[in-house]
């Protein structure tokens, strides 16, 4: 009889512990399915509303190769430097220590106020980097001589026709990932996911002018 009882309490004992141990790991999960949403809020919503759907960009921050990469390709040039949906702000740093005049234009505050600290702690001027919380969609980027770009491959379309219709001919273009889908690369750097490439836009726009001009004679024909 007691033996029966002993197994009883010790059957009890046993569900109770696995419930407690069920209803722990259902709070852990919780927890990180709601760390995780708060991050994503964090870094991805702020600035989003002012942004069209089809051009709204998440966070991707450069690796260290990747932005090796991007410098390799910056060499031997000088000017005015913008990084689009900066971030971090970890290109434009770069470039600023490379004597680059560096801009990122980003809209989520707290990667703004990231980057401006990262700046301040190094010592660089406000003429050495810059970042500006303003939607790089509706700004003229004409000014700048060298562009470099980490967004999705929704908006490269898009892209190119800004770029085509705003910067100067001595320009060039590096872009990370993604690659601009009618434009042809001057060169790259890279492979697999770390892969970065160039375009001049004289290079593109002598290309373009070749091409309508066989159109014409084609038509003419």
């Amino acid at each position: 009889m007691e033996d029966a009882i002993d197994m009883i309490l010790l059957h009890k004992t046993k569900f109770a512990y696995q419930d407690c141990s069920s209803h722990r790991l259902t709070w852990i999960v919780t927890g990180i399915v709601a760390g995780v949403y708060g991050l994503w809020a964090l870094f991805i919503i702020p600035g989003f509303r002012t942004v069209p759907w089809k051009l709204k960009v998440p966070f991707l921050p450069s690796s260290k190769v990747q932005t090796e990469n991007i410098l390799k390709l910056l060499r031997g040039r000088k000017g005015r430097l913008v990084d689009l949906r900066s971030g971090d702000g970890r290109v434009v740093l770069a470039a600023a220590s490379m004597g680059f005049q560096s801009t990122g234009y980003e809209l989520n505050p707290v990667l703004l106020s990231y980057a401006r600290t990262q700046a301040w702690w190094k010592g660089l001027s406000s003429t050495q980097a810059s970042f500006v919380k303003e939607d790089f969609w509706k700004a003229n980027l004409s000014s700048y001589n060298n562009v470099t770009v980490f967004l999705a491959p929704n908006a490269m379309e898009t892209l190119e026709n800004k770029l085509s219709a705003e910067l100067p001919d001595d320009a060039r273009v590096i872009v990370c990932r993604f690659p601009f889908p009618h434009w042809s690369p001057t060169c790259s750097e890279g492979f697999g996911l770390d892969q970065v490439w160039a375009y001049d836009m004289q290079s593109l726009r002598k290309q373009t002018f070749s091409k309508n001009n066989h159109m014409r004679l084609f038509k003419f024909v």
